[in-house]
C-alpha cells in the first residue's frame, strides 16, 4: 500500500497546484477540492505527509516519460503553402501575446504553429521561452531538445534551454548549454551574461555555506518571508548559544587578535544548524524562495522573438 499512497498524494500534489491555476473558474476549482477530500480519504493520507512526496512532481515524472518514449517524428512530406504561411500568422500572434505578457495564449499559438508545420525548430523554441515565463521548466527543455533536433546550429535553443536549467538549478548542465549557445554566436552578451549567472550560482551552491541552504544567500535577504523566518529560527536556543559562542571569540577569545573568529567551522556550523532550523518549520518556504530568485535571476527578458 505504501506506493499507492505514494501516487495517490502525488496526484493530490498535482491537484492542489491545479487549483491555484487561473484558467480554472471558482466551480472548477471547487469540484477538484472535492476530488481531493476524496483521495485523502480513500488513501488515508494528508498533505502533512511529507515523507509520502516523491523526488519530482508527477507533471515532472509525466513529461520526462513522454519525452523518452516520444521520439520526434518529422513527416517525409512537407506542409502545404497554406498551413506554412497559417503557421507564420500563428507564430506572430504568439509573439505579440509574449509582448503583452500573456503567456498562456502565446503556448496555444505556438503550439497551433507546430501542429501546422512540425519542421519549424523556432515555434518549439518559442513555446519552451512562454513555458519558461510560466515556470514550466520541464516543458521547456523539451522543446529546445526538439528545436536542437530539428537544427543544431540554433543557437537561440541552446541558449534557451541554459535558462530553463539555470531555473531548475542544473547548473552544470546550464553552463554547457551557454557555452554551446556562444559557440554558435560569440558576440551575444545575453549569452555571456547568463552563463557568467550560472557560474555563479554554481559556486554559491557549492560552497559549504550555500549547500546547506540550497540558495544565494544574497539574494534573500530583502525578501519578507525569509526575514521573518529567519526572526522565528533566532528565537531557537540552539542557535542563540551558537552566536553566543561566535560573539565571544570575536570580541575577547583566543582569535580575537588575529581577525575575529576562532574557527570558519563555527560560521560553517551556525549556517548548517540556520538551514535545519528553517527546513523544519516550513519547508515550503524553500521552494518558495528558489521560485522567487529565479524570477528575477536571469538577464534576456527583452529578447526577441523570431
Amino acid at each position: 500500500m505504501a506506493v499507492e499512497k505514494r501516487l495517490a498524494f502525488s496526484v493530490v500534489q498535482f491537484l492542489r497546484d491545479q487549483i491555484h491555476c487561473a484558467a480554472l473558474n471558482s466551480d472548477e476549482q471547487e469540484s477538484l477540492e472535492v476530488a481531493i477530500q476524496c483521495l485523502e480519504t480513500t488513501f488515508k493520507i494528508s498533505s502533512s505527509d511529507c515523507h509520502l512526496a516523491a523526488p519530482q512532481p508527477l507533471k515532472e515524472i509525466f513529461l520526462n516519460s513522454l519525452l523518452k518514449n516520444d521520439n520526434l517524428t518529422i513527416p517525409e512530406t512537407s506542409p502545404s503553402a497554406g498551413d506554412i504561411e497559417r503557421a507564420e500568422q500563428l507564430k506572430n500572434e504568439g509573439n505579440n501575446h509574449m509582448k503583452e505578457e500573456n503567456y498562456r495564449c502565446a503556448v496555444e499559438c505556438y503550439t497551433k504553429a507546430i501542429e501546422l508545420d512540425l519542421r519549424n525548430a523556432v515555434y518549439y523554441c518559442n513555446r519552451a521561452a512562454a513555458h519558461s515565463k510560466l515556470g514550466n521548466y520541464t516543458e521547456a527543455t523539451c522543446d529546445c531538445e526538439r528545436a536542437i533536433g530539428i537544427d543544431p546550429t540554433y543557437s537561440k535553443a541552446y541558449g534557451r534551454m541554459g535558462l530553463a536549467l539555470t531555473a531548475m538549478s542544473k547548473y552544470p548542465d546550464a553552463i554547457s548549454y551557454f557555452k554551446k549557445a556562444l559557440v554558435l554566436d560569440p558576440e551575444n552578451d545575453t549569452y555571456k551574461s547568463n552563463l557568467k549567472i550560472a557560474e555563479q550560482k554554481h559556486k554559491e551552491a557549492t560552497s559549504p555555506i550555500a549547500a546547506g541552504l540550497g540558495f544565494d544567500m544574497a539574494s534573500l535577504i530583502n525578501n519578507p518571508a525569509f526575514i521573518s523566518m529567519a526572526a522565528s529560527v533566532m528565537q531557537n536556543q540552539q542557535v542563540q548559544q551558537l552566536m553566543s559562542g561566535m560573539m565571544s571569540n570575536a570580541v575577547g577569545g583566543p582569535a580575537a587578535g588575529v581577525g575575529g573568529l576562532s574557527d570558519i567551522s563555527s560560521l560553517i556550523e551556525a549556517g548548517q544548524q540556520f538551514a535545519q532550523q528553517i527546513q523544519q518549520q516550513n519547508p515550503e518556504l524553500i521552494e518558495q524562495l528558489r521560485n522567487h530568485i529565479r524570477s528575477r535571476s536571469f538577464s534576456g527578458s527583452a529578447e526577441e522573438h523570431s
